[in-house]
């Protein structure tokens, strides 16, 4: 393990470490519920606005541009705890959700279970809390 590595993995020095696209990924999870909301990533600024604001900020690889998470919708993500990984290439951040988590409109885009057969899913929690069609309007 290199010094610089081990700096990383065991000091306190917040040095995350964005992959070639200039990204980490961030995992939310429900504060209360400790239910996984969301995947989605981050960069530098994505990062450093959640810090400063305590509202969850994303990079958008398919916009490429940065996004506050509620900004369209309403559905905002309190920031209650962030927490690094050991080699601080990814972020799990605790949030109070409001709202909806999916832009499909569920609470958490985890509202499919991969069955036995490895070829079909199934819905599980999958109600929806709004409609994505009247929400994102184009």
């Amino acid at each position: 393990m290199s010094a610089h590595s081990h700096d990383r993995e065991e000091g306190l020095e917040f040095q995350p470490k964005f992959d070639a696209s200039g990204l980490v990924t961030c995992v939310a999870t429900d504060a209360a519920s400790g239910d996984v909301l969301m995947v989605a990533h981050m960069n530098d600024e994505a990062l450093r606005k959640t810090i400063a604001s305590g509202e969850a900020w994303y990079f958008s690889r398919s916009r490429k541009g940065l996004w506050r998470k509620g900004e369209t919708s309403g559905h905002t993500q309190r920031v209650i705890e962030m927490r690094m990984d050991c080699d601080q290439d990814a972020v799990w951040i605790r949030v109070e959700q409001t709202g909806a988590a999916c832009h499909t409109g569920r609470r958490s885009c985890f509202y499919r279970k991969v069955n036995g057969d490895d070829t079909r899913l199934s819905f599980v929690d999958a109600e929806r809390l709004f409609d994505p069609e009247k929400v994102y309007r184009k």
